[in-house]
């Protein structure tokens, strides 16, 4: 029975650090977009304009995208780290990664994704989304290493 509560004690120490670094990642993320996405996310309650309706939906697919790529990599985190200072340095590293990723796309995209985004454009938020769990899967993988 002692060995059990040592687990518990365990994951609840793991989650502790794990949900605070995810939170501090969707918070960098904030702060690379001149546009506030969960202001958007509001107005897309709105249904008498379908403006506000594309917009939320866009941000909705970028935000998730985010969130399980950062999700995927803390994950990798989380199994290879030997102690919570290993799964704290690699989950910091990550998010300095994936939001590194984040700016190449916004510079390398031909379009503004910025500016796309806010303005409803479905297709570049989900496009976002996937670079973003890419990104994520590849950092994973890179962690294991």
């Amino acid at each position: 029975m002692n060995a059990q509560w040592a687990n518990i004690s365990n994951f609840l120490l793991y989650l502790g650090v794990s949900i605070p670094l995810l939170w501090i990642g969707m918070y960098a993320f904030s702060l690379t977009t001149p546009y506030n996405d969960f202001a958007i996310l509001r107005k897309g309650g709105d249904v008498s304009d379908s403006g506000h309706v594309d917009a939320a939906m866009a941000t909705a697919y970028d935000l998730g995208g985010k969130m399980l790529g950062l999700a995927i990599v803390l994950s990798s985190a989380i199994f290879h780290s030997v102690n919570l200072f290993d799964l704290t340095l690699w989950g910091m590293v990550s998010i300095v990664f994936e939001v590194i990723v984040f700016c190449l796309f916004r510079l390398l995209m031909p379009i503004k994704v910025t500016e796309e985004i806010p303005k409803g454009n479905v297709s570049v938020g989900i496009l976002s989304a996937s670079i973003s769990v890419a990104s994520g899967l590849m950092m994973a993988a890179l962690i294991s290493y």
